[in-house]
Formats: C-alpha cells, sequence, structure tokens
C-alpha cells in the first residue's frame, strides 16, 4: 500500500497555549468530542513544521510529543516576527506548505511599550507572512488562518444587545498606545491588515480568522512549570496555587470564556472547509467569573477548599450583560463548546501535576 502523502501546516508561536493544543489535534488522527463536519473519515493526517523563538523551545516542543508524533513535526527559529522579512527563510525552506495556521502574537500585562511589545509584532507579524507567503509559496498555500480575538468585536462599554461576526470594535491610536487598551488594538489593526493585504494583493490563497474571547484550559504538554502558563490562564491558577485565598479577585472587564481544545478544533476544521473562505469565526463558551472558577474548583476538588476565598465572596458577575450568537461557528465548524465546569476540572487536572 502506499504511503499516505500528508498535507503540511506551518504553525507560527508553536510554544504558545492556543498553538501547543492545535499541533496536538493536527497530529492525533481524531478530533475529541469535536469531529470534522466534512471529513466524515476523520482520519485527516499532517505534517506540521512550527516557528518558534529559539532551538530550546523548539527541542522542547519535539521532546514533550509521543515518539509516533515526533517524526511530523520539525520546527524553524523565527526570533522576531516583527522584523522585515521575519518568515522569508522558513517558508523558503518549506516548499509546498498546504496551510498556514498565524497564531504568533504577544498577550500578557507587562507593557513597557506599546508600539514595540503588541501593536508591531502582531501587525507586522501578520502582514509580514502573508507577504512571504506570497513570495515563497505563492501557489501551494490554500488558505491561511490567523488566530483573531474577540478584542475585534467587542465595543466596551457600548455594548449592543448581541455580539456576532457582524459586529467590528473600534479605537482611536490614542487609546491604542494607552496601555489599558493596547491589546485590543493590537488584534484590531492585525486582522483589518490581513484582509486589506487580501483585497490589495489578490492572492491565490484566502483568508479565515478565527475570534476566540478569554481562553481557558489544561496547560500545554511541553510546560515545565506553572510560572510559565499563558496568562488567561493565571486567574485558575493562583486560585489553585491558594494565593487569592483571603479575598477574590475582580474579574472584568468582559466575562466570556471558551476552553482551548474548542479553539484548537475551531482552527482545523476551517482548514479545508470550503465554506470557511474569507469568514471571522467568533468562539465563545459562555460566560464566566472568577467567583464561578472558585466554586467549580471547591465542588471538584474538596482538598484544596482551604485555598479558596471565602465561599461566600461576593460575584462581581453584571445583573445585566449583553448576548453572544456563535451560531455560525457550530454551523460551519461544527463546534461545540464544553461548558466552564468541564473546562476547569480539566486545567486544575493538567495544573496539579505541574504545581
Amino acid at each position: 500500500m502506499a504511503a499516505t502523502i500528508k498535507k503540511k501546516v506551518f504553525l507560527t508561536g508553536g510554544s504558545g497555549f492556543i498553538a501547543s493544543h492545535i499541533l496536538d489535534q493536527l497530529l492525533s488522527k481524531g478530533y475529541g468530542t469535536n469531529f470534522c463536519p466534512y471529513n466524515k473519515s476523520n482520519l485527516a493526517s499532517y505534517h506540521v513544521i512550527v516557528t518558534v523563538r529559539s532551538n530550546i523551545k523548539g527541542d522542547g516542543i519535539i521532546s514533550a510529543l509521543p515518539q509516533e508524533f515526533k517524526g511530523d513535526v520539525s520546527y524553524e527559529v523565527v526570533e522576531d516576527i516583527a522584523q522585515e522579512g521575519a518568515f522569508d527563510e522558513s517558508i523558503k525552506a518549506n516548499p509546498n506548505i498546504d496551510y498556514v495556521i498565524h497564531t504568533a502574537s504577544p498577550y500578557h500585562h507587562n507593557i513597557q511599550d506599546p508600539v514595540k511589545d503588541f501593536i508591531d509584532p502582531a501587525v507586522k507579524g501578520t502582514t509580514g507572512i502573508l507577504y512571504s507567503i506570497q513570495k515563497y509559496a505563492p501557489t501551494s498555500v490554500k488558505r491561511v488562518i490567523v488566530l483573531s480575538s474577540t478584542a475585534t468585536i467587542v465595543n466596551p462599554p457600548n455594548h449592543p444587545e448581541v455580539y456576532n461576526e457582524e459586529v467590528y470594535g473600534a479605537t482611536t491610536w490614542e487609546q491604542a498606545i494607552s496601555g489599558t487598551m493596547t491589546y485590543r488594538a493590537s488584534k484590531i489593526y492585525a486582522e483589518r491588515a490581513a484582509f486589506e493585504f487580501i483585497v490589495k494583493e489578490k492572492p491565490s490563497f484566502d483568508l479565515v480568522t478565527i475570534n476566540p474571547c478569554l481562553v481557558f484550559g489544561p496547560p500545554p504538554r511541553h510546560l515545565t512549570s506553572l510560572d510559565a502558563l499563558n496568562t488567561s490562564n493565571h486567574r485558575t491558577r493562583d486560585l489553585v496555587l491558594g494565593n487569592n485565598r483571603d479575598k477574590i479577585t475582580p474579574t472584568g472587564p468582559l466575562f466570556l470564556f471558551v476552553d482551548v481544545r474548542d479553539v484548537a478544533t475551531a482552527h482545523i476544521n476551517a482548514l479545508e472547509n470550503p465554506e470557511a473562505s474569507g469568514q471571522r469565526f467568533m468562539l465563545v463558551g459562555g460566560y464566566f467569573s472568577n467567583k464561578r472558577i472558585a466554586d467549580c474548583i471547591r465542588e471538584l476538588y474538596p482538598e484544596l477548599r482551604d485555598r479558596l476565598p471565602p465561599v461566600d465572596s461576593p460575584d462581581d458577575f453584571p445583573e445585566k450583560i449583553f448576548r453572544f450568537d456563535v451560531s455560525k461557528s457550530k454551523r460551519v465548524l461544527g463546534t461545540e463548546y464544553r461548558d466552564l465546569r468541564t473546562c476547569v476540572k480539566d486545567t486544575v487536572d493538567g495544573m496539579l501535576g505541574k504545581a
């Protein structure tokens, strides 16, 4: 029997939280509880080239994989995605790439320089990889999927009654460099630049954006310490470690979450689905608050109760809140969203072995 020719996926930001789950699902032939609606065999198989900022990170990703998957992963070092031509050599070194998933973009709370730390990497990293593909893989790449955010959709504090993909977030440059809205601005500018590239350059490949809200879920397999945990999971980590036993921390500003595994599956189900072409997909699993997370942990892990804030801590979930419509992701991508309790349980399970 002839060997199956595996399609090549170029995955940027390979050591990141969401990218690590995308990688796991690309390598495994199943998709957990979320099955690919247009691939009835559910046996898609890929070779994945990930980009990392150092050889140490690349080696760490591969060494953490099960032996049967190691041969299907390679890595390229891209030290600074904001540099002009940052992805040129990596694309040239890997001919016949079929798909690109671009997840590399900063997200943290240690803002020193808004432009250098957030806006340039987000915008120049996104447009840079599109230009690199156009120059060095213009016919082989069929689709580029960009990990965006609901930050490009929401408009606080002037929320509509219902959010969906038809809504676009806006920000001024003054707000962008203020620090408090820098991340949101970086995602707005990057997504806008990506779609503008498609209109202006008319490449042979098409574009899809995946727009999740705050992402929780199990830590990456290559994570060696909770100190290196992704920012969005810090609130759960701090509860588990007893860092907030005296007082629960404020949740805000948004109260929306989605499980990282559902985000990963959405990327994969968007790879080859014709209906996804040119679309943006908002991903929201449900509402949450820090109090609700603490209550889930208290119920599921009685041994951790002494580490948690008082049971009668106030819940800051608002009395009135906007609604969200994710019917498009369910219909086109077949997304089945995990609830908060399931997400918290699997997240804490993953953390207890790394605390």
